[in-house]
């Protein structure tokens, strides 16, 4: 069974952003995977994936978001978006470096749930640094919104200054992710989760809304989806509406009707994740790169 290494990478502003890294035989790799989690969860919710993509020949890069899963320092906080963006963006060099003197092979930026925001913004900005998208129920359009209360006190904060103030991410009930009850208890067990974010973070997050609107129609690289049939989390009909507004000719999506949010946490996950890894190896296979 292939396991993950905990590995760090210093970003530029010296943030020691921490993850799991998994490395399939060198023999072996198909293509490399940079990964984007959710708000709340991180790298650790996927290990049956990431470990099943490893076995398929894929090399994993998932490093947690900073403030989230191992990373301890500045809990829930995020100075700006373009923080960051810039972390991706500088994974991305790193391993699109790292890679260069090996055989070329596609580098695909995956993202789930509330990382898909963050992946389309930098796909749209530096497309240069990957060669395809893997959205998976990504969070560009949600069900659970600010209402016009929460929407006014955002901007009051942000007049007055208060940036730091903490705030309940409005997704503690397990039952949004999963419907199974051995998941529904990891999640409300996980020491890791995050259930705060700073206002930064909120102001950051509304940037990348306003964004993610415009970044359909600037991705051209080939981009895969998935969704969840039965998600409580985001809006299935409307992310379905935002990806036929992708400019890229080559694009595919898969809806599994039943699922709810978290694929990961589906019984059908091998399936639902082999899927995933046959439209990698179609990619692989037609790529030039």
């Amino acid at each position: 069974m292939v396991e993950p290494v905990i590995q760090e990478f210093a970003a530029s502003d010296n943030y020691r952003l921490k993850g799991r890294v998994w490395i399939p035989e060198k023999d072996s790799v198909r293509g490399t995977l940079v990964v984007l989690h959710g708000i709340q969860s991180h790298s650790g919710w996927y290990e049956a994936s990431c470990r099943q993509l490893c076995e398929e020949g894929y090399q994993v890069f998932f490093f947690d978001r900073r403030g989230s899963g191992l990373n301890r320092e500045q809990r829930g906080d995020a100075p700006h978006w373009q923080r960051l963006v810039q972390d991706v963006v500088q994974i991305l060099t790193w391993v699109r470096a790292d890679r260069a003197s090996g055989e070329a092979t596609p580098l695909i930026l995956q993202a789930m749930s509330w990382g898909a925001k963050l992946a389309v913004v930098v796909a749209s900005l530096r497309p240069d640094l990957m060669d395809g998208v893997a959205l998976l129920y990504p969070g560009i359009k949600a069900r659970i919104r600010p209402n016009s209360l929460q929407k006014l006190q955002l901007k009051l904060a942000e007049k007055l200054g208060v940036r730091q103030k903490r705030v309940e991410i409005p997704l503690n009930d397990p039952v949004l992710f999963t419907g199974d009850p051995g998941w529904q208890s990891f999640i409300r067990n996980d020491p890791l989760a995050l259930h705060e974010v700073t206002v930064s973070f909120l102001l950051a997050n509304r940037e990348l809304d306003r964004l993610v609107d415009r970044s359909a129609e600037q991705m051209t690289c080939p981009v895969f989806c998935q969704l969840a049939g039965n998600d409580q989390i985001i809006d299935h009909r409307a992310t379905e509406a935002w990806f036929h507004q992708i400019r890229s000719e080559h694009k595919r999506l898969i809806s599994y009707p039943s699922a709810r949010h978290t694929l990961e946490f589906e019984p059908q996950r091998e399936q639902i994740v082999a899927d995933y890894a046959d439209w990698l190896a179609g990619f692989a296979a037609s790529a030039k790169i």
